[in-house]
């Protein structure tokens, strides 16, 4: 009756068709926004060229307010980050589409008219280039890239003593691409509905979830290794059930403290960081779901022959 009730892996094919589905979708979203803003994602101002402002008031303002000033200028969804520091007391820095020299100084002087008076000589009013968001993506894509032969080197040597290794690393790295795809289908599709915008702070959530989703996955498959040195003639399907049922709780307890607090700052947060705790929490969602879900049920697959193409 147990087994009956908690055999999560027989059901994987449910799963498999769950995931094919977001998937699908996220493909649809991200060609609606290519139509719709001529890119995967509707991009921020780091992948593209604009004005970098930085400012400093005499007095505690929100963020609200220095976005609403940018707004009555036409500058819609500007970024605008909060500086901490030492001689950086209530200092922010806005970067937003081109503006010319003369909008960029009627913008600073309505900020100190109808925020709060600015600090003589700090303001500052630069033009960026995107450069700085590329360099920042290949780096990410190249984290991801290591990171993924590294951790399927790792697999393989650490769990050697169990048949055909490789297996576990792939279906680990098979797992990471299926979260990071979902939080750019999550980013594409707030992009066409919300107008949220891709920026530098999206890359550091892709970095976590790529590292956290990798954890879950490993946590599960070390139980299973353990479990076939422990009952080496029970049943796989059984053994890797039993073993997901043994860690589930403490992949569970850890995502959910950090999803808690994701949802507190979704709520009272700044609007500037909504976009990135929103991605980040997608993105530990979908990895504690791929790694009981999409990783175990995989490399049950596998083993058993399932798969038409990867057929022993």
């Amino acid at each position: 009756m147990f087994n009956f009730m908690f055999n999560l892996v027989e059901k994987r094919r449910t799963y498999f068709i769950f995931s094919g589905t977001i998937i699908l979708l996220g493909i649809a979203a991200m060609i609606f926004s290519l139509i719709e803003t001529g890119s995967l994602f509707r991009l921020g101002v780091d992948f593209r060229s604009g004005t970098r402002f930085e400012v400093q008031f005499t007095e505690l303002v929100q963020e609200n307010d220095i976005r609403a000033v940018f707004n009555d200028f036409g500058v819609n969804n500007p970024s605008v980050i909060a500086l901490i520091g030492e001689g950086l007391e209530n200092s922010w820095q806005i970067r937003s589409e081109f503006v010319s020299p003369e909008t960029a100084q009627a913008i600073e002087a309505a900020l100190a008219e109808q925020v709060a008076p600015l600090v003589p000589g700090t303001t500052q009013v630069q033009s960026v280039s995107p450069s700085v968001g590329q360099e920042v993506t290949r780096a990410a894509f190249v984290a991801v890239a290591v990171a993924a032969v590294i951790i399927l080197i790792y697999i393989m040597v650490v769990f050697r003593q169990v048949p055909n290794p490789f297996r576990y690393g792939a279906c680990a790295v098979v797992a990471m691409l299926h979260d990071l795809f979902v939080i750019f289908s999550f980013a594409a599709l707030t992009g066409v509905i919300l107008g949220w915008e891709v920026d530098a702070l999206f890359l550091t959530a892709v970095l976590t979830v790529a590292g956290f989703s990798l954890q879950d996955t490993i946590v599960v498959f070390d139980r299973i290794r353990e479990n076939i040195a422990k009952r080496p003639f029970e049943k796989y399907e059984t053994l890797v059930n039993r073993s997901i049922l043994e860690t589930i709780h403490r992949s569970l307890a850890t995502q959910l403290n950090a999803m808690f607090v994701m949802v507190a700052i979704l709520l009272f947060g700044g609007a500037s960081i909504k976009p990135f705790i929103a991605a980040l929490f997608i993105g530990l969602l979908s990895g504690t779901y791929s790694s009981i879900f999409t990783a175990v049920p995989l490399l049950v697959a596998w083993e058993k022959n399932e798969i038409p193409f990867l057929k022993a």
